[in-house]
């Protein structure tokens, strides 16, 4: 089992940064769709500054970006897992 894997079952927060069509295509299981432009409008919703957060888009860009800016708002433990194909499981 990854490190990836090993931190969603321990309860991590799971978010897709991809658009909501993107999203409704096809996404990782329980994942939420926080779009990476809406992230700022939107940080409450990832919650407590300190809660392991995972984040996916299509190819890690996008969600590298919503990552710098987690971590620039004060979340301490923020993985960039890449795209949706680097997930567990896909």
């Amino acid at each position: 089992m990854s490190g990836l894997e090993n931190k969603i079952k321990a309860g991590a927060l799971v978010f897709d940064v991809r658009t909501t069509d993107e999203f409704e295509e096809e996404h990782f299981p329980n994942a939420l769709n926080i779009p990476v432009g809406q992230i700022q409008q939107r940080m409450a919703e990832f919650g407590e500054n300190n809660k392991p957060i995972v984040l996916y888009c299509a190819s890690g860009a996008r969600s590298a970006y919503a990552a710098k800016l987690l971590r620039s708002a004060g979340y301490t433990d923020v993985t960039n897992a890449g795209g949706l194909s680097d997930m567990p499981g896909f």
